[in-house]
């Protein structure tokens, strides 16, 4: 955990990588003391440049690194990744079918919060412009589970003991990072990297899982811990730290016999002496390693802990997927709220059969609590797909006035506006999210065809310039700037 995040320049790996499908050549090389990211396509000569990488987060050089880099201040993942499981440069988790160079992936703050300590909250506004440095110490300090040394020093405070704490607040220590769920819903008003230990993680996010997932995420150790026997029989007693030592790792000559030994330590010397004595190891059998589902070239344990995995084959269910909350309590249960904005997340992603499900609890969700920006959001959307302009005005509007940062909303909102005409309205709406999140290239192009629209080339040249500053591989981007230095300039999306 120590090497979950440093400085670039902290044991670089460099390295070159070509994707096929785009046809561009990465490089990762030294020079000047620096660590750079080269990109470019030998097809087009126009598409060359390159990157100063800053810092790194993974998880040491056991899975993998992921460099970030900046761009006026925003900061953004490297399109392209270390695998250290395979050895192998590939591009980033779900961009192996991109045709462009994806040069805009925002370094959101979930990523950080779990591989930084210090964290500093993003600008107001903003999801990825972050103060100078970003993080006040690489990879995980003391601090992440026992709380606040300053305090400790300055007042001679206790630093927290995990035993002293309730099974839900002890067990949202190692929740925070190593449970991801299919849905993550913060709470209103509140972000998930403002939790911090002695807290209750569930009162900063709620997290949901399908009841018909397949596969193993890279991130999900404490959710598959709770599928497994061992937890269900021992219910609160056993937590992460009944296997694992934050403050110890075994090396590969004691690994066997160390969680051999943890093993024992719940099911008796006695019956290891007569359940497959002569194989030791235990995690081998029943914790093998699977591959993700999520991440590309990367494994992890199995820790439903199964007594025959091998026999274990997961079905997908026919029906549209159910989302239940996990970790399962009182709160989570009866929130309306957040379940109805994780079926929303549901629908965005594609699945048309939760929408139903969606908006009878958005509807239920926003009786209570009228004000709620993501519920009127989530709302609009639904209302917008179903081409019920006026009432996903409406909704945006009021979310708007709940949240003026609500980027959703601003965006979708300037959408309708368009619709009905009202350019001015709309572009001004898209200039707002603009200004805060520059690396959405789909709204700066937005602007620049409303210029486009009332004549105004010149200003739908600069919006598009900047577009290209921070995606220079954006396809449409790069066809309007081609068509606007025409003579005479035109704009469209076709190219």
């Amino acid at each position: 955990m120590c090497r979950a995040s440093g400085p670039a320049s902290q044991d670089p790996i460099t390295g070159t990588f070509l994707h096929k499908q785009s046809g561009v050549s990465y490089r990762v090389y030294q020079a000047d003391g620096k660590l750079w990211l080269e990109y470019s396509r030998a097809a087009d000569p126009r598409l060359h440049g390159k990157r100063e990488l800053l810092y790194y987060i993974g998880s040491g050089k056991l899975k993998g690194r992921t460099y970030l880099f900046e761009t006026e201040g925003f900061l953004f993942e490297s399109p392209i990744n270390w695998y250290a499981q395979k050895h192998l440069w590939d591009m980033a988790p779900n961009y192996a079918a991109t045709r462009e160079a994806p040069l805009n992936l925002p370094a959101f703050p979930e990523c950080l919060n779990c591989h930084t300590s210090g964290m500093q909250p993003p600008v107001t506004g903003t999801a990825n412009e972050y103060p100078e440095p970003p993080f006040v110490h690489g990879g995980i300090t003391c601090e992440r589970c026992h709380g606040s040394a300053s305090q400790h020093v300055a007042s001679g405070a206790p630093m927290l003991k995990l035993a002293s704490l309730s099974a839900s607040r002890r067990d949202s220590i190692c929740m925070q990072c190593h449970l991801e769920g299919d849905m993550t819903i913060e709470r209103p008003q509140k972000h998930a990297y403002e939790f911090s230990p002695g807290n209750d993680l569930s009162d900063y996010v709620r997290y949901f899982v399908l009841t018909d997932k397949q596969g193993t995420r890279a991130v999900s150790q404490f959710e598959a811990l709770a599928q497994s026997g061992c937890k269900r029989a021992s219910a609160e007693k056993m937590t992460c730290t009944s296997c694992h030592d934050p403050h110890y790792s075994p090396d590969a000559s004691t690994r066997v016999d160390y969680y051999r030994t943890k093993c024992l330590g719940c099911h008796g010397v006695a019956f290891g002496e007569k359940h497959h004595a002569e194989n030791r190891d235990c995690v081998n059998c029943h914790m093998p390693v699977l591959s993700t589902r999520d991440i590309s070239h990367t494994e992890a344990t199995d820790h439903r802990i199964l007594k025959q995995p091998e026999a274990v084959i997961p079905n997908r269910s026919s029906e549209t997927a159910k989302l239940m909350p996990f970790p399962v309590t009182a709160a989570t249960q009866n929130d309306i709220r957040d379940l109805a904005l994780a079926y929303e997340t549901l629908v965005e992603r594609g699945d048309q059969g939760a929408t139903a499900e969606a908006q009878k609890l958005l509807i239920a969700a926003g009786k209570q609590g009228a004000n709620d920006a993501s519920v009127l959001t989530a709302l609009g959307y639904l209302a917008q797909q179903q081409g019920r302009e006026e009432l996903a005005r409406e909704y945006y509007e009021n979310a708007l006035r709940a949240d003026p940062y609500n980027e959703e909303a601003a965006t979708n909102l300037g959408v309708a506006e368009a619709k009905e005409g009202h350019l001015q309205r709309a572009v001004g709406l898209w200039q707002n999210v603009f200004r805060h999140a520059p690396w959405r290239g789909n709204v700066g192009v937005d602007i620049a065809l409303g210029y486009c629209a009332a004549g105004r080339y010149d200003d739908a040249a600069e919006y598009v310039k900047r577009v290209l500053e921070f995606n220079p591989d954006f396809t449409i981007g790069r066809s309007l700037r081609n068509q606007l230095s025409e003579n005479p300039p035109r704009c469209s999306l076709k190219p």
